[in-house]
């Protein structure tokens, strides 16, 4: 079984770039209610982690971070 993967998303200061969801659309959509993202899954594995880290790399306001399964942060 491989490695899991948390993601945490801070959505109250999301600005509704929506570059995660232009990254990654399998894990992210943009609410139609309030412009802001959405987070589809916050756990992950391995076969997810390259297009959600690159989702949290280009989000402008870094609220998007991803912890491995010691709890280490990975962004």
């Amino acid at each position: 079984m491989g490695k899991k993967y948390k993601i945490e998303f801070d959505r109250e200061n999301c600005i509704g770039a929506a570059s995660c969801a232009a990254v990654n659309p399998d894990n992210w959509d943009i609410s139609m209610q309030d412009g802001k993202a959405n987070l589809k899954k916050t756990e992950i594995d391995e076969t997810e982690l390259k297009l959600n880290m690159e989702a949290a790399q280009a989000c402008p306001v870094n609220v998007i971070h991803i912890y491995d399964e010691e709890g280490k942060k990975l962004i």
